[in-house]
């Protein structure tokens, strides 16, 4: 089996004692949806980051969609290559403000488009409808041609998506995507993301504080403490006493009010109860 994502082995230190990653390993299949739970510091953002080839490890190995990401902490000299099929979504949404929104959707294609073409800023008449039924498909077709400044977070966040889907992404890297959103934007964008999880079979990595929203949207958790993965699962196995073992005091961050009873409501997810706060525009 070609897995969607697999890593071996892999650490990363930026200060000699502290290790950001810990002799991680995982796989990822096509078509799973992911998330990666952790509290600021884990190393959520880091493992992300060295999946996509930003970032070398000190040691272990990278595959994504069955190349060569990095081995043996190098990254491979086909690294931009490979990444020409993994979409990654920033927490910042990463756009530029001053120009279209259908532009910023279409730069998914500069990857596949002549670099005189790329510079200029240029695409076909086809090319500009793929990028149109891209926004549609995150529901934002209506602001195509508005600079992306105008839009609201999630707006701008939905339009980060859609880049990836004119990027023809195979898997998808998502770092925190809500973190700066309100609940109904976030609501939104975890929407989009679990559609096109199921509607393209494309593999989704998530990386979350919030407790409740990867238990609502990801079949699985991977939960990482201190850059060890200390917990690989289904998200439904998930309790909070299970979390408050994984986290200690840490949890309060991933699920405010934990440590209060009476803080604590339950929601149904898969028609089992699991002990998790609300998330308010759901």
């Amino acid at each position: 089996m070609t897995y969607a994502i697999e890593v071996k082995g892999l650490s990363k230190s930026f200060r000699a004692a502290d290790k950001a990653l810990d002799d991680v390993s995982l796989q990822v299949a096509p078509g799973e949806m992911v998330a990666l739970l952790g509290a600021s510091g884990s190393g959520k953002s880091t493992l992300l980051r060295h999946m996509a080839g930003f970032v070398a490890g000190d040691c272990g190995d990278i595959l994504v969609n069955g190349q060569v990401i990095q081995s043996r902490g190098r990254i491979s000299k086909r690294v931009r290559g490979a990444r020409a099929g993994i979409g990654f979504v920033f927490q910042q949404f990463n756009l530029v403000g001053r120009l279209p929104v259908i532009t910023n959707v279409l730069a998914g294609m500069l990857p596949r488009v002549p670099m005189y073409r790329s510079l200029l800023r240029w695409f076909r008449r086809d090319e500009v409808e793929v990028g149109l039924q891209a926004l549609a498909q995150v529901g934002i077709d209506g602001y195509a041609f508005q600079r992306a400044s105008t839009l609201s977070g999630g707006q701008q966040q939905r339009a980060a998506i859609a880049r990836t889907l004119v990027q023809n992404a195979r898997t998808i890297l998502a770092d925190e995507p809500i973190a700066s959103l309100d609940p109904e934007s976030s609501r939104r964008v975890m929407d989009t993301l679990a559609q096109i999880n199921r509607s393209r079979g494309v593999a989704v990595v998530v990386s979350l504080h919030q407790v409740d929203v990867a238990m609502r949207y990801c079949p699985r958790v991977v939960a990482l403490r201190r850059g060890k993965v200390v917990y690989d699962g289904p998200s439904a196995q998930l309790s909070a006493t299970m979390l408050r073992d994984l986290y200690g005091a840490e949890l309060n961050e991933l699920m405010p009010g934990a440590g209060v009873a009476d803080d604590v409501d339950t929601i149904p997810l898969g028609g089992r109860n699991v002990v998790a706060p609300q998330l308010a525009a759901a």
